[in-house]
């Protein structure tokens, strides 16, 4: 086996253990610097906080602070945008070092990135842009997630997309295409419920097909978020995952089925625009927190049972 083989098989191991970390079966939230007073006054708390790496590359300075102030009581979680680890292109070698220092300076529980592309040439994109599922890009998100994982050394969470064209090419279906990543390169998985709600009606299939077929064993992390109801050119329903209000009712039923299933995961609620009061995103992440619970206790219920 060479030194690749041997690395990937190191990491699939070490993924599909799961081995324990601070936010194991805990809901947390997006850090956002407007609730630091608000999260400091109300003192240590169970949870966790998930921040953009991109908002932390710089050397030092007041986001760099708050972070810090944060991760003095919090497990935080360390979420990458603009990795780009779907683009046709080489990673950036400068911003892959960044992402390593952050992940060394604040050792997060868990480090994630996006099923995407947002680069071509020197122009960076602000969206997350959608990829077709064919062998050739397989090939080339599993090398980024492999260059990804060596220079960190650990594996990364893969975040499912939500997506609004699908493209002709693709001969494999997401969650197959998803599935063989993880298989490939050791990464695990990041479960977005939203996404799944927002591709699902976007394009007209079912998201509990869709969940059926997703390999939850994989899955080390779940986020969930508010989306916006628009209209496409033809007049039919268009979602977009804008992350600017609360999880919807079936997201939150969906969410229940997938901890159902695969057991109580981290838990992150995003909320990155129109962002409320602190008590307000609190209360979702408490409302993910009773669902993780109840599942909880189920599984240590049945587990009691068997004992006997």
């Amino acid at each position: 086996m060479n030194d690749l083989a041997t690395h990937r098989a190191s990491l699939a191991s070490a993924t599909s253990r799961f081995p324990a970390h601070p936010i194991a079966g805990l809901a947390g939230t997006s850090f956002k610097h407007e609730h630091l007073p608000a999260i400091l006054a109300e003192g240590k708390h169970e949870g966790f906080f998930e921040v953009h790496a991109e908002n932390y590359m710089g050397a030092g300075g007041p986001p760099h602070d708050a972070l810090t102030r944060i991760r003095r009581d919090h497990p935080v979680s360390l979420h990458g945008v603009c990795m780009s680890i779907g683009g046709p292109q080489p990673l950036d070698k400068i911003h892959l070092g960044r992402f390593k220092v952050l992940v060394d300076r604040y050792e997060p529980a868990l480090v994630s990135e996006h099923l995407a592309w947002s680069t071509h040439d020197t122009t960076f994109f602000n969206d997350l842009l959608p990829l077709p599922y064919t062998p050739v890009t397989l090939a080339r998100v599993a090398d980024h997630i492999d260059e990804v994982q060596q220079t960190i050394g650990r594996p990364i969470l893969l975040e499912n997309p939500s997506t609004y064209v699908v493209f002709p090419e693709s001969t494999m279906s997401e969650t197959g295409f998803i599935r063989e990543v993880a298989r490939k390169t050791g990464c695990g998985l990041l479960l977005d419920v939203s996404n799944v709600f927002v591709s699902a009606t976007n394009h007209g299939y079912s998201p509990l097909a869709y969940l059926a077929a997703f390999p939850l064993d994989q899955v080390g992390e779940i986020h969930l978020a508010g989306h916006a109801r628009q209209t496409d050119d033809e007049g039919d329903l268009l979602l977009i995952d804008s992350h600017d209000g609360p999880v919807a009712d079936a997201v939150w039923k969906l969410y229940d089925l997938v901890i159902g299933r695969c057991g109580p995961r981290p838990t992150l609620i995003e909320w990155d625009s129109e962002i409320p009061a602190w008590p307000v995103l609190r209360a979702e992440a408490t409302a993910a927190q009773a669902i993780l619970d109840r599942h909880a206790d189920c599984v240590a219920q049945e587990r009691i049972r068997a004992s006997h």
